[in-house]
């Protein structure tokens, strides 16, 4: 009989908390590790590499052994001959996964960069399968997923710029995404529509919250003020208001 090892001290040092799953630690080894508590135990992901530590087929992940194999093939001329079967494309789909549970509680933890990241690995997963896929359904499975994966690394690009005060580079990020999601192919998956519909409202709620936190221009203070001196019934200075709100109207 194997030794026993119970976890039950060890978790109630880190009681189960819904609205505060995961932390980030360093391993035995100086290398950071994510850990997130569940109801029952804990899951640990690497933050380097697959989130699962392992290298199948020898490589950093199944997306980086198939590319190797499509770029040995373009370099010989048979990249038309290169295709993904139905084994080769559950293997990612199970490894795109694996990313998935990564990215969602990074952003959870507001690591944006690795959010950036590993949502980014993601989409160039989807195009690969996309393209080489040689079953029609395997082509289009992932699909189905798009909106969100766009939305995902949207918001963490704009987080990134709109916690710098770059309020205009977040709301140019978040409205370009909304035009890339509008303008996706159409597929008759109701989990696609729906996607796409709780990713545009997502969006359109970042773009206003980053609006009405952006710092107003001289002119729209003006405005601003001009607003108040006329409900104050302030006319002199209201009309000295106007004229500088023409001043500068005429500069621009």
């Amino acid at each position: 009989m194997s030794k026993s090892f119970d976890l039950k001290d060890w978790l109630s040092d880190w009681p189960y908390n819904p609205e505060n799953t995961a932390r980030i630690v360093r391993g035995s080894d100086g290398r950071e590790i994510m850990q997130v508590r569940t109801p029952l135990g804990v899951e640990q992901f690497e933050l380097q590499g697959r989130p699962d530590g392992l290298r199948p087929h020898n490589a950093e992940s199944a997306l980086d052994f198939h590319r190797s194999r499509f770029d040995r093939m373009e370099k010989q001329g048979k990249a038309s001959s290169f295709s993904l079967n139905a084994n080769d494309c559950a293997e990612l789909f199970e490894e795109g996964v694996l990313y998935y549970f990564r990215y969602l509680h990074l952003f959870q933890l507001h690591n944006w960069p690795r959010v950036i990241r590993d949502t980014a690995r993601n989409l160039a997963l989807f195009d690969f399968v996309n393209r080489h896929a040689k079953r029609e359904q395997d082509r289009l499975h992932l699909e189905q997923w798009r909106p969100y994966l766009l939305r995902m690394n949207a918001v963490a690009r704009a987080m990134v710029e709109w916690e710098a005060g770059r309020h205009d580079a977040a709301l140019r990020i978040a409205r370009d995404a909304v035009e890339k999601i509008e303008a996706l192919p159409e597929l008759e998956a109701e989990s696609f529509h729906c996607e796409r519909e709780r990713s545009l409202e997502a969006l359109q709620d970042l773009i206003k919250q980053i609006e009405r936190t952006q710092p107003l221009s001289e002119r729209e203070l003006l405005e601003r003020e001009l607003r108040k001196a006329v409900e104050a019934e302030q006319f002199e200075r209201a009309a000295s208001l106007r004229d500088r709100i023409r001043l500068l109207r005429t500069e621009g």
